[in-house]
């Protein structure tokens, strides 16, 4: 996800990311291996999020292209 989001640093992601799973947004999953590997998911809180922030992200793309 770092990758994805420009600008971001590793610690800010990982603050948000824990904030989420903190709020039962996100359940995050850890594999003991080497090297880590976390996974992240949607919980079902999460999923019933999406719609509203469709609607946000076509509220801003119709802000931007007026």
């Amino acid at each position: 996800m770092e990758k994805l989001i420009p600008g971001v640093s590793q610690k800010m992601l990982a603050q948000q990311l824990r904030q989420l799973e903190s709020d039962g947004i996100v359940l995050r999953t850890v594999y003991p291996q080497v090297p880590p590997r976390v996974d992240y998911q949607l919980t079902g809180w999460g999923q019933a999020l999406c719609p509203a922030l469709d609607a946000l992200l076509n509220w801003a793309e119709q802000r931007n292209a007026g």
